[in-house]
């Protein structure tokens, strides 16, 4: 795997040798890379949590962060996003993470350059790294994917999350379902479209989006109040859900908006343990792109001696 930038086209067991390894990265940690290793973060669009995670955990791992901020950069000046990768595979990044707006434009840097890629966010196309971490919470859950339904709910036509997590889950085995109001649905993603009310009685995660304003080609005419009552999860149909059904929201969470403001941290809420797994996802993505082999994440967790540098 030179790149990480679809969920898409991997397999169950590169899925599960992915969550295995961040799970035990999660509970033991894992060795830093004793050699120099220089990773760059080009972040077109504004980030808290997927930034942050990746900083912390290239840190954890020994990898140097190179400073880049596009709005002080010669993107300013015209440079292409092309010229700025290549510019810093020159100088010597040993990868690259990038978010932008645009769909699929970090597949098209991932073709043209050495360097591995790991795909941060494009615009409407796929957020895997978010995926990943996502995965990583329902395992510790139920230990198992088979089975398992899990109902993603609203924003869908505009959410990047919401088509990694339905590729990836349906590789696993699990049963994806949506839930959208007509005008956010999305009808190239082949799954079932099931009532809110629906979702509580039947799944075993339910999984919100955010409302993604940004990618709209208008202001969306719905009232945050009325939405909430409509679409999103209130204490109401929480009530409703299954006893072992827990909530998941790939944040930032508006609170009262797809979900009650009580509900965000409660005992069924996964929403802050999701952003604290996103470093030991992101650490194992970034192992496994660098080299950093032997965590038998297939067979025995338990053979620590065996973690060796690149």
């Amino acid at each position: 795997m030179k790149d990480f930038v679809s969920m898409k086209n991997l397999s169950e067991h590169e899925l599960l040798q992915l969550i295995k390894t961040a799970d035990e990265i999660k509970e033991h940690g894992i060795e830093p890379f004793r050699e120099q290793l220089f990773a760059a973060n080009l972040f077109f669009e504004p980030s808290t949590r997927t930034k942050m995670s990746f900083i912390v955990a290239q840190r954890k791992l020994g990898i140097e962060v190179l400073d880049f901020a596009s709005d002080f950069s010669s993107v300013q000046k015209g440079e292409s996003i092309y010229d700025t990768a290549r510019t810093l595979e020159s100088l010597g990044a040993s990868l690259l993470v990038v978010r932008h707006p645009q769909d699929n434009i970090v597949k098209e840097l991932s073709d043209q350059i050495s360097i591995p890629v790991i795909n941060a966010g494009d615009g409407k196309g796929e957020h895997p790294t978010q995926c990943l971490l996502d995965l990583l919470t329902i395992y510790q859950e139920y230990k198992r994917f088979k089975g398992i339904k899990v109902a993603i709910v609203g924003d869908i036509k505009h959410s990047r999350v919401a088509r990694s997590n339905a590729y990836a889950l349906t590789t696993l085995g699990a049963e994806v379902y949506l839930s959208s109001m007509k005008e956010w649905q999305d009808p190239s993603l082949p799954f079932p479209y099931i009532s809110m009310d629906e979702a509580m009685e039947q799944c075993d995660v339910v999984m919100l989006l955010r409302i993604q304003h940004e990618r709209h080609d208008s202001r969306s005419v719905i009232m945050d109040t009325q939405y909430l009552q409509d679409y999103g999860l209130t204490k109401e149909r929480e009530r409703k859900m299954l006893k072992h059904a827990i909530i998941m929201h790939p944040a930032p969470v508006n609170r009262g908006v797809e979900i009650d403001n009580d509900l965000v941290e409660c005992g069924r809420s996964r929403i802050f343990k999701q952003m604290s797994n996103g470093v030991a996802a992101r650490m194992a993505v970034m192992s496994k792109l660098l080299g950093k082999e032997g965590l038998n994440h297939a067979n025995n967790f338990n053979q620590r001696d065996a973690v060796s540098s690149r």
